[in-house]
Order: structure tokens, then sequence, then C-alpha cells
């Protein structure tokens, strides 16, 4: 009896500082973005050596842990593993399309990966702890921190809301979330680069600028171009992969379950 009274109550308790550090993950994330586009920190990409670099760095990584530990709770030792494996994705995708003429990024291929198995929350700290992580060789990516967060967790919203249960619907998913981490990353891009850090993104720019466009016009119009377009075929080819391996390993966590991320159910003795 006492069983009854007491598990309820811890569930409620759980529930509620869940939602308190989300809250406060997700308001250290945008106040710090905020703060950087109001200041335009020129230093920001000369690397932790420098005091705004390391203060953004740690009231990003504050923000990370929070979603993280909101999470943690709900994450199975499955995901826990996998979250490494995601940030290692996300860099090495992102420094190899970087270096090409394609217009893409592909550098959230982890982030969505997490984000559609073990939810939003999950998503974001693993999009802001890829970031982190890339910043430390690569300085200049650590501005991006809050779009890689949005990006993870509008990944896991997708994903409890049925995004990814019929494949067509999971490149529109990445499209819309495309157009919104367009708008975020826009002015970040404007005030640390003058432009962009890709070869194929940077030449749109460009392009955009002979055309007679403003520095943010430009860069919002690359951006505009280019982020739906990634994110969809991002989205989907996660989405595709997750169809790809077996259900008992996508079952592995409790949020495709729950949510059913892949439009069916767990199978008989998974409960």
């Amino acid at each position: 009896m006492s069983e009854t009274l007491i598990l309820p109550r811890a569930a409620a308790s759980h529930r509620h500082r869940g939602r308190l550090l989300t809250a406060a993950g997700i308001l250290i994330l945008a106040a710090t973005y905020s703060a950087l586009v109001l200041t335009q920190p020129a230093t920001l990409i000369d690397g932790l050596g420098n005091g705004v670099a390391l203060a953004a760095f740690a009231a990003y990584l504050l923000g990370a842990v929070c979603l993280l530990m909101a999470a943690l709770p709900q994450l199975p030792r499955a995901a826990l593993t996998l979250i490494p494996v995601a940030l290692a994705l996300n860099i090495v995708l992102g420094q190899f399309v970087g270096s090409t003429l394609v217009p893409l990024y592909l550098d959230s291929v982890g982030t969505v990966l997490v984000g559609f198995l073990a939810g939003r929350r999950a998503g974001a700290a693993t999009g802001v702890l890829g970031t982190l992580v890339w910043s430390l060789f690569n300085p200049t990516v650590l501005p991006f921190a809050a779009g890689a967060a949005v990006v993870g967790f509008l990944a896991g919203t997708a994903a409890r809301y049925g995004a990814v249960r019929r494949v067509y619907l999971a490149p529109i998913a990445g499209a819309l979330t495309g157009v919104l981490a367009a708008l975020i990353s826009a002015p970040v891009a404007a005030f640390v680069f003058g432009g962009t850090a890709g070869v194929g993104t940077g030449a749109l720019v460009s392009a955009f600028r002979a055309m007679g466009d403003s520095l943010l016009g430009s860069i919002t119009k690359q951006a505009l171009l280019s982020d739906p377009g990634d994110k969809a075929i991002v989205f989907l080819a996660v989405a595709l992969l997750l169809y790809a391996v077996p259900r008992r390993v996508s079952h592995a966590f409790g949020f495709v379950r729950q949510y059913r991320v892949l439009g069916h159910g767990p199978q008989r003795g998974e409960r």
C-alpha cells in the first residue's frame, strides 16, 4: 500500500525536476545566444584562451548539462553509448562537407539520430555537446551551439508527433527544421565570419553579395537555401537508417516505444 502512494509521488517529483532542468537549459542557451548576437564579440573565434570564448563555452556547456540531466532518468544505457558516436558523426561529416563545394553541412546526423531515438532533451544536449567538442579544435563553430540544440530538440519533437512513421514525412519535418535553423544561424554567421565557414555555402554568400544584398541578407538567403535541403536530407537518411536496423535495436529506447516513433508498438515481451 505504501509503495502505491510513494511511487506516484516519486514519479511526479522526477517529472517536475525534469521540467525545471529543461527550462533552465533552454533559458541558458537562449540567453547565451542572444548575448553573442547583441554584443558581436569579434574575438570569439580566437579560441578558448580568450575570455569571451571561454565564458560562452562554459554557458553552453551548462545548458547542455541541464538538458542531459533532465533526460537521463528516461535514457537507457544504449543512449549513453550512442551519444559519443553521434558526436563523432557530427564532427567528421561536418568537417568533411565544409571543405567541399557542396552548399550543405551534414553536421547534424548524430544529433537527429539521438533526437529520433531518445527524444527532445537528449537531442538538444547532443547538438550542443557536439558543437562544444568540435570547437576545441575549430573555434569558429562555437557560436552555433544554440542552433544545434534547436535541431536536436525539433528532431525529437518531430519523432514524438509522428514524422518518422511515414518515411515521406521525415524530409518535410527536416525542411521545416532547416528554416528555423537558418534564421537562428544567419546572425551568428554574419558577425563571426563575415560570411560562412563552408566552401560551398561561402560561394552562395559571395554570389548574393555580388548582386547587391547586404551581408546579413546574403547570409540569410544562403541559409534559407542550404539549411532546409540539408536538414531534409539528414532527417530522411536517419529515418531510413532506423527502419533498416533490427527492431530490437530501435525498441531498446523507451522513447521509441512510448511514442511509437516508427509506427508500431513494442514486440511481445518488450514491455
